[in-house]
């Protein structure tokens, strides 16, 4: 049995949550532009933020390291 520690759960957890938005945000750019949305329909605006967001987070947890 493996025992994982707070920080590494609470790390992984961050990652798949991070994952997980990534994953909104390209639904919402793909629905939208597929339901004939333009570039500043809101469903890409937040798509994109969406993103970023989770892209931002991926970036500061690996970052921050051990």
């Amino acid at each position: 049995m493996t025992h994982v520690s707070g920080r590494n759960a609470h790390r992984q957890l961050t990652t798949l949550t991070s994952i997980v938005l990534v994953l909104l945000g390209v639904a919402m750019i793909i629905r939208t532009l597929a339901a004939g949305g333009g570039v500043v329909a809101l469903g890409i605006l937040l798509g994109v933020l969406f993103v970023a967001a989770g892209l931002g987070r991926i970036f500061i947890a690996r970052r921050t390291g051990p």
